[in-house]
């Protein structure tokens, strides 16, 4: 039941959890509640106008999240910043909505610099036929979207090619990385830290990738990935200083 006292059903229930995150995940990692912030359920049950079961599901996720931890006697604890699931794509995603965007896309851009590159080596070597032809399927998609401000076909194609690439790579600690990349993708895009159309260079390099790693040269595809990566740097040095 809600605070009305009307049932609310499976959907209505998630409805209202969602609601409940959807404020509270992005006020905490945007620093409105600093680490050491204690939470109480009963404040945030009237200031959301929701039952405690809503409240505790909520809290659940962010605990799964490490952003909070709950002990008796003291309540709901907002958690330093280092101990968060700094790769849960949804903490990526409220990071990147909030003010400190810049910092967090330059810190996950480093990663894919660190990443990415040794992964299209080893995808070079591990790739499968399947798998080389969906990455020359999205790097095309990306040249047939590259121009007249698509950028959201685009990033269909530029998601799907990172994955892709991360997944061949055969090693599993990449592959878990894909919704990471897809969510810096994803927040470069939706948050206009990008150019109205992608860089036709970066775009061609995409398509060199995907020859290179369809040729087994594993040093190429390296040596390619790395320039998309600094590219990816450099786009950030204009565009989110």
């Amino acid at each position: 039941m809600d605070t009305q006292g009307a049932p609310a059903g499976p959907q209505g229930a998630r409805g209202l959890h969602e609601r409940v995150l959807s404020s509270l995940g992005p006020a905490i990692t945007a620093g409105e509640y600093p680490p050491g912030t204690i939470l109480r359920t009963d404040e945030l049950e009237r200031r959301f106008d929701v039952s405690r079961t809503v409240i505790r599901e909520a809290i659940r996720v962010l605990e799964s999240m490490h952003l909070v931890a709950s002990r008796r006697r003291v309540g709901v604890t907002v958690r330093p910043t280092e101990e968060w699931n700094v790769y849960d794509p949804q903490v990526i995603r409220w990071r990147l909505a909030g003010a400190d965007r810049p910092r967090q896309l330059r810190s996950l851009t480093v990663l894919r610099s660190a990443v990415e590159p040794a992964a299209a080596g080893l995808a070079a070597a591990l790739a499968t036929p399947e798998q080389c032809a969906a990455l020359t399927r999205h790097a095309l998609g990306m040249v047939e979207t590259s121009r007249g401000q698509q950028l959201d076909s685009y990033l269909v194609h530029d998601t799907a090619f990172h994955r892709v690439i991360l997944n061949a790579s055969g090693n599993e600690m990449f592959a878990r990385l894909g919704d990471v990349v897809a969510e810096v993708l994803t927040g470069r895009t939706h948050h206009h830290v990008m150019f109205t159309d992608p860089d036709p260079a970066a775009v061609t390099l995409h398509v060199r990738v995907a020859e290179a790693v369809r040729e087994r040269d594993a040093a190429r595809a390296e040596e390619l990935t790395r320039e998309i990566t600094v590219g990816a740097m450099a786009e950030l040095d204009v565009l989110a200083p």
